[in-house]
């Protein structure tokens, strides 16, 4: 199958030496891309800023974008033709309304910053999504946890989300390992141990398969 699969952060530009970011690493993205492909899928890679280093398989097509704007374009191509959309990328939510074409220089004790909305890339593909395809989604929480993530599911036409809770010693951002809660519209609620990414990545991915099967 073709899997299109978003990692890692979107960095918003201020200018041309700062953006607006977050504390995405794109570890676990990247570790469910290496785990679909070892599973035989082919994977459209849609990568934000990582320093991670770009996977090797031949069966991953890694494109690099920057932006929310960037990513949604990448994803939008690919998925007309993926059977399976996951969406582990942190993206922002808003960006500045304004670029400065120099770099801002400091001026008084306070800047003020108007941001505006970034399109919500799986909300908007979820609109498309055909009844043959599936789609998984991740929430990263820290109050009212699976309420929150189960409205997100409800909201953006997820068949599965992956709630990540930053309650969680040693999982979310900047961590080698994670500890996810996988939700499902019809009750299934499975909570991973705390465990590498690389095998968080393979229990999700079996989990995926085996609930796409059901659909197949």
């Amino acid at each position: 199958m073709k899997i299109l699969l978003t990692a890692g952060p979107t960095y918003e530009p201020l200018d041309p030496v700062r953006f607006i970011g977050n504390r995405s690493t794109g570890k676990m993205g990247y570790a469910l891309a290496e785990a679909f492909a070892a599973a035989g899928h082919t994977v459209t890679l849609v990568s934000g800023p990582t320093a991670l280093a770009v996977p090797t398989h031949p069966a991953i097509q890694t494109v690099h974008v920057e932006t929310a704007a960037q990513m949604y374009a990448a994803a939008a191509e690919a998925a007309p033709t993926a059977q399976i959309w996951v969406f582990a990328a942190a993206v922002a939510d808003y960006r500045p309304a304004e670029v400065s074409p120099e770099k801002i220089k400091k001026a008084g004790d306070t800047l003020t910053l108007t941001l505006v909305k970034n399109v919500d890339i799986a909300a908007t593909l979820g609109e498309t999504k055909r009844a043959e395809q599936f789609s998984v989604g991740f929430a990263l929480e820290t109050n009212n946890e699976q309420a929150h993530a189960l409205d997100k599911l409800r909201r953006k036409n997820f068949d599965v989300v992956v709630l990540n809770s930053l309650r969680d010693a040693g999982a979310g951002f900047g961590h080698d390992t994670n500890k996810v809660t996988l939700l499902t519209a019809d009750g299934v609620v499975t909570t991973s141990d705390l465990l590498p990414k690389s095998a968080v990545a393979q229990d999700i991915v079996q989990f995926v398969l085996a609930r796409y099967a059901q659909y197949a």
